[in-house]
């Protein structure tokens, strides 16, 4: 079955839930923050079956969120690190983790706990916003295209209307009682 492939979307999340969309890959860049950086500790880990894991590991070095580095000579073994780009990925995870943590914790309560190290409190993470620091909520933003965005988009209205309307995100223009 051939996959769609949204790479070339003109669309942040679509081409990030390309590159990043499938849980295994979500998971083992969850284990390397967690400290995990060997092959077979991913594999103890994760229960992930070795074919997946390689392809996992081959498309994130591929894209340089993380890189191979040989640990041992004889057989050769590599560990695998995030780079700039891999880091810059946690506060996504960060964000996954809270809304888990909201929708779907259960009973016992939430399976991880985060804490700040230098404050020292246990923390979750919010989406704030770049300017002012106050949180975001959908209902208080708008959309725009950017300069990224296909000139030769910008004529459909379907297009004009996502985004020339000025709505809030989420609102379908319809009045709800």
């Amino acid at each position: 079955m051939r996959r769609t492939s949204f790479g070339d979307w003109p669309c942040s999340i679509a081409r990030t839930a390309d590159l990043l969309g499938d849980a295994w890959t979500l998971l083992v860049l969850r284990e390397l923050f967690y400290g995990e950086s060997r092959f077979d500790g991913f594999i103890g880990t994760l229960g992930i079956a070795r074919n997946t894991l390689t392809d996992r590991l081959r498309r994130l070095e591929a894209e340089g969120l993380i890189e191979r580095r040989a640990y041992q000579s004889e057989p050769v073994r590599h560990a695998y690190l995030l780079t700039d780009k891999g880091r810059d990925f946690f506060g996504v995870l960060a964000a996954l983790s809270a809304w888990g943590d909201r929708w779907l914790a259960g009973d016992a309560g939430v399976p991880v706990v985060l804490r700040h190290t230098p404050c020292g409190h246990d923390t979750e993470a919010r989406v704030v916003c770049s300017h002012c620091g106050e949180p975001l909520h959908h209902h208080d933003l708008t959309a725009r295209t950017g300069p990224g965005y296909p000139d030769r988009l910008l004529a459909d209205p379907v297009v004009r209307a996502r985004f020339g309307t000025g709505r809030p995100l989420g609102d379908d223009g319809s009045e709800r009682t």
